[in-house]
């Protein structure tokens, strides 16, 4: 493992790589912490802080163009900053159930799986974790 791919990326992809993998980490606690008390409400704003520095600063990682600019990845932030913000409504709403899903599927689809996404070969992260 080396952190030169990383290091070399532009600022863009170094904020987005933090951001993501604090949210991952913030993440991983609030699967498992106790729900509805104040830490849980004080890591969840991290978290949705957080995670819209993720899809924020994807818009500015324009590396996989397929129209113009832009790429799937894009509809993806698009789609998570609408459901940050239902996640966020629904928690305002006491909707517990509809705020546990929603958030747990932004944590596996927007952070988990669109991750894993990352490691494979020729992208940044690869290149970071495998040394090539």
């Amino acid at each position: 493992m080396t952190l030169e791919p990383l290091l070399g990326a532009s600022a863009a992809i170094q904020w987005h790589a933090a951001a993501a993998a604090a949210a991952f980490s913030l993440g991983m606690v609030q699967l498992v912490a106790p729900k509805g008390t104040i830490p849980h409400r004080a890591i969840g704003w991290a978290w949705v802080v957080l995670m819209l520095a993720v899809t924020l600063s994807s818009f500015l990682i324009q590396e996989l163009r397929v129209w113009g600019g832009w790429s799937p990845i894009h509809i993806l932030s698009l789609f998570t900053l609408v459901m940050l913000g239902v996640g966020v409504w629904h928690a305002r709403r006491h909707a517990v159930q509809h705020h546990r899903w929603t958030m747990i599927g932004l944590f596996f689809g927007a952070l988990l799986i669109a991750g894993l996404f990352t490691f494979v070969p020729g992208r940044i992260m690869h290149a970071t974790l495998l040394g090539r």
